[in-house]
């Protein structure tokens, strides 16, 4: 959802995940509700962290999810609960976080 909300927004970005659903594509949940607030989800799929390369990101941020990463150096950790398997209300509410947090970095002058 960060990635779709930050190029909402006119930047660039990329999400990966530590155990991304290849086999299955993004949560139905997570599409449905950033349509809801006119996000494109288009083009959007599961990668994994494995295939990230640090050099590439000005800034890299950790949903938190309960998972660490050490491959990656973390400049953010959002400490978001993953809303994977709940109800539609828990992609909203993280949704709704991730928003506030990617317009703080813009308003910070950072690129997301």
């Amino acid at each position: 959802m960060a990635e779709a909300i930050a190029r909402d927004l006119g930047h660039s970005a990329s999400s990966a995940g530590t155990h991304p659903p290849e086999d299955r594509g993004v949560a139905p949940n997570a599409l449905i509700v950033l349509e809801e607030i006119s996000v494109d989800t288009k083009g959007l799929h599961p990668k994994s962290v494995d295939l990230v390369d640090p050099e590439n990101f000005d800034k890299i941020i950790s949903m938190g999810c309960g998972v660490s990463c050490p491959a990656l150096p973390i400049d953010e950790d959002w400490g978001l609960e993953d809303p994977f398997g709940r109800e539609i209300e828990a992609y909203r509410k993280t949704r709704d976080e991730i928003r506030v947090r990617v317009n703080a970095i813009v308003d910070r002058g950072t690129d997301a």
